[in-house]
């Protein structure tokens, strides 16, 4: 029998080349007179967001801007853009951009519109509501956060916490190819292997909400994934390996947002927290050790997703041969696609190790979803093995 689930996603998709200088067509039951657009520097700098802006502008209503978005952003940067939306009094919400724009998008619409304290709000199902109007609008492919109900921002000096909340899922999504087509080629590759960790775990995830939506959707994004990523780092005009890319990332995306993440996740905060080593790259670096860690108990699991990735694969019968070689192929395609594959190449040591394993320890929200237990000496060991 099929166990209970639940399923949750953006209440609206849109996927077309150009859709982004259509906004105020495609979002006006939603947008108001006076959206507010929460972005960050290198999209100003690119002009990446003008469609949009040229949309709502000659749509006549009256556009706020927050343009400060950084990586990894900190509280106190949310609680800036909150401020600079109420006083905008803003009737909508547009987040533009990468993972962190969007994050923190959806806790300006939060926050903006409930009032309630972050500090209420951190953890699972604690936002409260009601929010603004939500408008997500991707740059990259491989967060999926236009269809996830999670934000995650930097608390203190290194901490990573998250909001999760089916209130912060958005109105509207809205996928437009050809604004990823100047993503660098290192972004390209690292964003891709993320959103496919996104597909790995949610398949293999331990949730009792795993469900079959989640590992439907997982396979098909690993194959679009599979078979777009070189062309698009090495071709990177190429709309339809963009658009493929940008459809298996929010495949990707709504799997975890519904059967969610684990270890993988969980090690690479710290890489992110501590040496701020892009989300995307924290990922790919210690995957591979993390499905070696797993095959014991997982192998079944990973052969039945290999050969979406990796066709070839689908000839190696016995699953735990074929599970081994999924990890190995997964390193070799990050080493193929130009990305760095060991820690010691970004200036991570031996003494590092201790701290990061001890941090991994505190994402207990995704370490209980791995399918094999972990404790912070299994963690110590897979981050030595990632040296």
């Amino acid at each position: 029998m099929i166990a209970p689930f639940t399923f949750n996603t953006s209440q609206r998709i849109v996927f077309e080349t150009g859709a982004a200088s259509k906004l105020a067509d495609v979002a006006a039951f939603c947008l108001g007179q006076r959206p507010f657009i929460v972005t960050d520097p290198g999209i100003v700098s690119l002009g990446l967001h003008a469609p949009a802006l040229d949309a709502l502008t000659q749509a006549r209503l009256d556009i706020g801007q927050f343009t400060d978005v950084v990586a990894d952003p900190p509280r106190a940067l949310v609680e800036d853009a909150v401020a600079a939306a109420k006083t905008h009094e803003a009737t909508s919400v547009v987040g533009f951009g990468g993972g962190s724009s969007l994050d923190v998008a959806k806790l300006v619409a939060l926050l903006a519109q409930s009032g309630e304290d972050l500090d209420d709000a951190w953890g699972i199902g604690n936002a409260r509501g009601p929010r603004l109007p939500l408008i997500l609008i991707p740059t990259t492919a491989g967060t999926g956060s236009e269809v996830t109900p999670i934000s995650i921002i930097t608390v203190g000096e290194e901490e990573k916490r998250g909001v999760v909340s089916p209130l912060l899922l958005p109105d509207i999504a809205v996928l437009d190819p050809l604004l990823t087509l100047g993503l660098p080629a290192a972004v390209t590759a690292a964003t891709g292997i993320d959103a496919m960790v996104h597909a790995i775990e949610a398949y293999a995830s331990k949730s009792s909400n795993n469900n079959p939506v989640s590992r439907t959707l997982s396979v098909e994004a690993l194959r679009l994934l599979g078979a777009n990523i070189e062309t698009a780092v090495t071709t990177p005009r190429n709309k339809d390996a963009r658009g493929s890319m940008l459809l298996g990332s929010m495949f990707a995306g709504m799997a975890f947002a519904n059967s969610p993440v684990a270890a993988v996740h969980a090690l690479a905060y710290p890489l992110g927290g501590t040496f701020h080593i892009p989300h995307g790259l924290s990922n790919a670096l210690v995957l591979p050790h993390v499905l070696r860690f797993n095959n014991s108990v997982a192998s079944a699991t990973y052969a039945e997703i290999a050969p979406a990735l990796f066709p070839e694969l689908s000839g190696v019968a016995d699953p735990y041969a074929r599970a081994e070689e999924f990890a190995e192929k997964l390193s070799e395609l990050a080493a193929k696609l130009g990305l760095q594959t060991r820690l010691s190449e970004l200036g991570i040591s031996e003494e590092d190790v201790p701290k990061l394993a001890r941090d991994a320890m505190k994402q207990t929200r995704l370490l209980v979803n791995n399918p094999r237990e972990l404790t912070e000496a299994d963690a110590l060991d897979i981050y030595r093995s990632a040296l």
